[in-house]
Parts: C-alpha cells; structure tokens; sequence
C-alpha cells in the first residue's frame, strides 16, 4: 500500500485584491491592484483581472498604471488582511498543531501529525474540507497542494491556481518534476537558472540527468548536493510550527526625496517607535539596534551598534538609532530610512540602560492611536483630512462605505457592503463633519460547514474617483496566474485534482 501525501500547502488566491473584492461588491469580476499608489509604489497583490494586463506583485506603481489605467488602484489594510489570514490559520490548526506559516496567506500543515491523513482518500477529503470552511468563514478561495514533502506540496498548490486542489500521487513524484522549470525548484533564482541556462540545462530532468559531481562542479558543494536531491524528488524538510525570529524591523520608502536634516532624524524616531511596538507584541527585546539609508543615488549604507544588554525601552532605541544617524551624510537626500533590532531574548536588562538621558519615557502609543492622534490634530490645525483611497468609512447620513478617490478638497465614496449590492457614489468636500474613518466589516457571517454560495455578487458600474483613482476596470472572471484560464484543476503527470 502507497503511503498518504502528508504535507499539505496553502496559498490563498490574489489574497490582498480578493479580499478587497470581497469587501467591495463593485469591485468583484474587476481589475483591483493593491499598493503604494506614491510615484515610488509597488504592486503588492493584483487581481487576477489585473494579471491579464501583465501586471505582477511587485511591479513599479507607474508601469501598472500604463498596463491597467481602468483599474481601481487601493491603499492596504493591512491590519484587516491580518485579522483575515489570523482566522485562516485557525482553520490550519484545526487541522494539525504542526502549521507553518510563510506568509500572512500561505503556509505548510503536516498532515500526519492531526491524523488527517490516513491514506490518499482521507488527505483529499481534509484538503476539500478545509477549502470549503475557508469560504465559509472568509468568502475568498485558496490554491492547495498535497504532496510526500514541502517542495512538492508547493508545486502543486501552483498548479492549482487559482481556486483548485492538486495531489501529486506518491510514486509518480519525478515523472511530474521533469519537464518542469529548473526556476520551478526552490533556490533556484534568475542567477542560477541562467547560469545552467548557459550550460544546456533547462529542465528539472536535466538536472537529475547531469548527475550531481556535475551540479556540484557549477553551483559548488551546499548547492549542487541540494539541487540533485531536488530533482529526484528528494525533500526531507520537515514542517516547522515555530520559526525563530532573528530580527524585528521596520522601513519606509519616501515618494520624496529628504533633504532636511531634521526631518530624517524625526522620521528615524518614528521608526523606532514602530519597531519597539513590533518588538514589544511579540513579547521580545533585543540588544543590537540596525540603522538602514538609502540615499538619493540609490547607495544604502547600514549601521549597528551593540548595547550591553537586551532592551525594548524606546527610549534607548530612539537614541541608539539618533547616534547612529549621527554617523551618516545625508546631504544629497534619503530615499528609505529603516530602524531594526537584532540579537533577540524574551527578557529585558533595563538596569544597564543609563545610557537613556532623562527619565524613561512611557510606552508609545499603538499604531492606530497614533494614526487617530495624527489625524486629529491635522484638523485641528485645519489642514485637509486624508482619505486613502480603498478604506472605510462611515457617514451619518449614508452609512458605511469605502474611499474611492480623493483630491482637490473632495473625496468620493461608495455607500455598500460586504452583503450588499454594488452602492451608489457620492462626493463630499474633505473636512465633511458627517464623514469619519471605519473599521472594515466582515467579509461573511458564515462558520465552518454553513452551506449557501459564497460567491461575490455581481459587478457593478463605478463611479469616478476624486483623484482619478476610481474603481472603474474590466469586466471578467477570475484568470490564472499563467495563462489568463479561470478556476481549474492542475495538470501533470500523477497529478489529481478535486474542487471542494
């Protein structure tokens, strides 16, 4: 008897622009690309509408305006995307106590250690299952793998995409890998696929068949010994519940160069602000703060110092950083600023921090408090209120909607729900007394195992944005990752694929 595939990886679909969707009924069947839309800004997710046009994560914000110019540009929300991908990871630890997250909307589950894979059958029922319960609690879709090992799952869950479930049947493993990509293994960047490229090795099965003294001979002794196991199908990583944090930080790109010196140094303040927050709620502290810039001609230089013991005062942070700020010619301008903290304990030595002139300041306040407090006083010196275009708000006539432009001293809003039809547009000036930031609503009232279609409601018509960032984009269904097809199942030798 063949055994069961017992690694099973998740990666949900376009996860950041899905959810938008799924928030946004005009969105739904529209090109939605999410991001930082300054003239600095990356593509963080695309929908797969939005693939259809060439654009990618990652892509310039500029070049994905010129591929897509109809599609609805949004700021993230990336506090929500976490509660979201927070209940998917409960769905994953149903499953097994061995999940390893990779990504806020990926991750490995052993199998084997929940007891939900006895044999083929039952890993595909678990995987069928888990798909169905993550529509029911979130509304969107993922991609699954199943698979003996890591590598393999991955792959998998690849071809899956988008909205599928692929096994790769054990025995049939290489027969699957050997047309495949050499880019397709992991480690394997654009360096080293040129680099074989160059030598006539484009397959996975022309690895294995250059045999590994060969691979050695060209990628050197770690990377050769790994890539030939790779492409026998040979992958004994196991699944890691627990990663080991080896650092916390936190950085900014600026659409403006900095010039002014004192503005670097309030910037570089803010972000150890931040960074002792991040420290401080993963319950850690560290002794070896990082300064990172990157200056006008794209040089980057980083600085470190070592203090003498553990800390997440943000007070000897702020000043740890400042000193080594200190060090640094900034007079052409800054690009990025970063602040981290490295050589991580779950303590703190707060008795060999004199260092810290004046009295110990009080903790800083969360993010959102900050956000509010910032907010509140940019009106109360009367300076226009920020409307960043995708998130919530709420009027006291008109409800709960969402930003979908905003400029020239107005800001246009579309009034709809998650559970509502496609909403209607109106524009109010910016200092509007009844418009006021929301907290996001949730995407489904459903739980685990509740029946009824969960499928986005249709597109709407879309208004037009006050900053020509409105949500006006192609119509379509959902397209894959490669070849611009819809859900379906994966293909390949020994693949097999269900659609829960």
């Amino acid at each position: 008897m063949r055994s069961a595939p017992t690694v099973l990886h998740l990666d949900m679909d376009a996860f950041f622009a899905s959810v938008e969707q799924a928030s946004k009924p005009s969105l739904r069947g529209k090109a939605v690309i999410v991001g930082g839309l300054g003239p600095r800004g990356v593509v963080a997710t695309a929908s797969y509408e939005a693939r259809v046009f060439g654009v990618r994560s990652a892509l310039p914000m500029a070049q994905a305006r010129r591929l897509a110019p109809n599609a609805a540009y949004l700021v993230p929300r990336f506090a929500f995307y976490r509660s979201i991908s927070d209940q998917v990871m409960e769905l994953l630890r149903a499953l097994s106590p061995l999940v390893e997250p990779l990504s806020l909307d990926e991750a490995f589950v052993d199998l084997e250690a929940g007891g939900a894979a006895r044999d083929e059958r039952s890993a595909l029922l678990a995987a069928a299952k888990l798909r169905a319960d993550i529509r029911a609690v979130t509304g969107l879709t993922g991609s699954v793998g199943l698979a003996a090992s890591k590598m393999l799952a991955k792959i998998a869950s690849e071809q899956a995409k988008p909205d599928g479930l692929v096994m790769i049947e054990p025995g049939t493993e290489q027969a699957l890998l050997a047309p495949l990509s050499v880019r397709t293994l992991p480690g394997v960047g654009p360096a080293t696929g040129d680099h074989l490229r160059r030598v006539g090795i484009h397959t996975v099965g022309d690895l294995a068949e250059a045999g590994e003294d060969e691979l050695v001979r060209l990628l050197g002794k770690a990377h050769g010994h790994a890539l030939y196991a790779m492409s026998l199908a040979r992958d004994d990583r196991s699944v890691v519940a627990e990663r080991e944090t080896k650092s916390v930080s936190v950085e900014d790109t600026y659409d403006v160069d900095i010039h002014d010196r004192v503005r670097v140094g309030v910037e570089v303040g803010r972000l150890a602000d931040r960074c002792v927050r991040r420290l401080r709620a993963a319950g850690l502290s560290g002794r070896t703060i990082v300064l990172k810039v990157r200056r006008y001609d794209f040089s980057t230089l980083t600085r470190s110092e070592t203090l003498r013991g553990p800390t997440d005062d943000p007070a000897v942070v702020r000043e740890a950083a400042a000193r080594l700020l200190d060090s640094v010619d900034t007079t052409g301008g800054v690009r990025l600023l970063g602040v981290g903290v490295s050589g991580l304990a779950d303590y703190t030595q707060e008795d060999l921090f004199a260092q810290a002139a004046g009295e110990r300041e009080k903790e800083p306040p969360g993010e959102e408090a900050e956000a509010a407090a910032s907010v509140e006083e940019r009106q109360q010196a009367g300076a226009e209120r920020r409307w960043p275009a995708g998130h919530d708000v709420r009027h006291s006539a008109y409800g709960h909607g969402w930003v979908q432009g905003s400029g020239l001293g107005r800001v246009t809003v579309r009034f709809e729900t998650p559970g509502s039809a496609p909403g209607r547009v109106r524009t109010f000036r910016t200092d509007d007394r009844d418009l006021h930031p929301a907290d996001p609503l949730p995407l489904t009232e459903r739980g685990p195992g509740d029946s009824g279609d969960s499928e986005g409601g249709p597109g709407g018509e879309s208004g037009q944005g006050g900053d020509g960032q409105g949500a006006e984009g192609p119509r379509g269904g959902s397209q894959s990752d490669r070849d611009g097809r819809g859900p379906r199942a994966g293909t390949g030798a020994g693949a097999r694929a269900r659609h829960g």
